[in-house]
C-alpha cells in the first residue's frame, strides 16, 4: 500500500509555449502574442508557487506545478488515491489545457473542477450558447459567421449586435467597434477576426446593462450557491477590449503596475444595489451546477440591466485564479489568500 504524501498538482500551459507553437503554425507574431495572452494567469500564478507550497504543507499536502507539455509523462506515474489534479488553463483550439483533466481521468487521478466535457464546451461559445438556451437559461440568441459568410443568421436586434470570436476568450480580439448597428458591419468584423485569428465569430443581439461576474470556489465538496461572490465589474467602459485585457494581466500588466499606470476595474457587490438580480444569478448558477455539472471552481459572466433583467453571457471552468477579481472573492467570501483558499479546497478533497 502506498504511503506517498497526498499531492496537489497544478497543470498549466505557459504563454511562451503557446506563442512558440502558434508562430510555428504561421500565425503572425503580434497576433500570436495576443492569443497567448489569454494564458497570462499561468504567468501570474508563478508568483504564488512558494506560497502554495507552504499552504499545502501546513495542511498535510505536497504541491507540484506542472507545465502542460510534461503532463503526459508525469501524470502517468502518479498514485490515484493520493493525487489531485487542478487544471489552471483551459482550451481546445489555440490552447490545449483541456487535455489535462482528460489525462487525469485516463490515469485514474482525482480532479478538482468540472469534467473534461465542459472544458471543451465552454471554449466553443456558439455551441455552449445552444446548450445554455436548451436548459432554458437567459442567454442571448446568436448568429454564427466565418470569414464574411453566415453559417447561422443572427436574430433581429433594434439595439444592434455584438461580435466576438467563437473559440478564443470572449474578450480576446475584441475591438472598440465590436458593437455594430448593421449586419454588413458584423460580417466585416468576422472577416477581420478570421484574418487575424483564424476564428469564427458569434454575433449576438446587443444587451444593455452592467458587466457582472459570479465567482465560485467550493472549499468543501458540498458548498453551494451561497458561496458565490457576485459583483459588478465596472471599468468605465461598456465592454472590455483586447487592449483593456492586455493591460490587466501577464507581462503587460506587470509593466503597468511597475509604472504606476495599472488600474483595476471596481468590484461592487450586486446585492448591495440590486438584490433581486443577485437572487436571479444565484438561481441561474444553481441550474448550471445541477443541469450542466459546474462544480468546485468556476466563474459566470452576466449583463445586468437596471430593471434587474439578467443576461447570461458565458461560463468558465478555469477562472483567472490570480486575477484581481478572484483574489478579491477569496478574501471577501473565505477570508483567505488565494494560496490558502486553493490549498484548503484541495485538502478537503484529498484528506476527507
Amino acid at each position: 500500500m502506498s504511503t506517498r504524501k497526498p499531492k496537489l498538482i497544478l497543470v498549466y500551459e505557459p504563454e511562451k509555449a503557446c506563442f512558440d507553437r502558434l508562430v510555428a503554425d504561421n500565425h503572425v507574431p503580434k497576433r500570436a502574442a495576443e492569443i497567448a495572452s489569454y494564458l497570462a494567469q499561468s504567468t501570474d500564478i508563478a508568483a504564488e508557487f512558494d506560497a502554495l507550497a507552504i499552504a499545502c504543507q501546513t495542511r498535510g499536502l505536497s504541491f507540484a506545478p506542472l507545465a502542460l507539455d510534461d503532463a503526459v509523462t508525469v501524470l502517468a506515474s502518479e498514485v490515484p488515491k493520493t493525487t489531485l489534479v487542478w487544471t489552471l488553463t483551459d482550451g481546445i483550439a489555440y490552447f490545449r489545457g483541456g487535455a489535462a483533466p482528460a489525462l487525469a481521468r485516463l490515469n485514474g487521478l482525482k480532479t478538482i473542477g468540472a469534467d473534461d466535457a465542459l472544458f471543451a464546451l465552454c471554449q466553443d461559445k456558439f455551441r455552449s450558447g445552444a446548450v445554455l438556451g436548451a436548459l432554458g437559461l437567459p442567454v442571448p440568441q446568436a448568429g454564427f459567421a466565418r470569414d464574411g459568410a453566415w453559417l447561422v443568421a443572427p436574430p433581429a436586434s433594434p439595439a444592434g449586435w455584438f461580435v466576438k470570436p467563437n473559440r478564443l476568450g470572449a474578450k480576446i480580439g475584441i475591438w472598440p467597434d465590436s458593437r455594430c448597428d448593421d449586419l454588413g458591419r458584423a460580417l466585416e468584423l468576422s472577416r477581420r477576426v478570421f484574418a487575424a485569428y483564424r476564428d469564427d465569430v458569434v454575433v449576438q443581439p446587443y444587451v444593455a446593462g452592467r458587466n457582472a461576474r459570479a465567482s465560485f470556489l467550493g472549499l468543501k465538496p458540498d458548498t453551494g450557491v451561497e458561496a458565490l461572490g457576485i459583483a459588478f465589474v465596472d471599468s468605465g467602459d461598456d465592454f472590455q477590449t483586447m487592449q483593456d485585457s492586455l493591460a490587466l494581466y501577464g507581462d503587460t500588466g506587470a509593466v503597468a503596475k511597475a509604472s504606476g499606470t495599472y488600474t483595476e476595474p471596481a468590484l461592487l457587490p450586486i446585492a448591495d444595489s440590486q438584490p433581486r438580480a443577485d437572487a436571479t444569478i444565484r438561481r441561474i448558477a444553481g441550474n448550471l451546477m445541477v443541469g450542466l455539472g459546474l462544480r468546485d471552481v468556476f466563474s459566470i459572466d452576466f449583463r445586468v440591466e437596471a430593471d434587474d433583467s439578467v443576461h447570461l453571457i458565458e461560463f468558465e471552468v478555469c477562472p483567472g485564479l490570480p486575477c484581481f477579481d478572484f483574489r478579491d472573492y477569496c478574501r471577501r467570501q473565505w477570508g483567505l489568500s488565494l494560496a490558502d483558499a486553493m490549498a484548503e479546497a484541495a485538502a478537503n478533497r484529498l484528506l476527507a
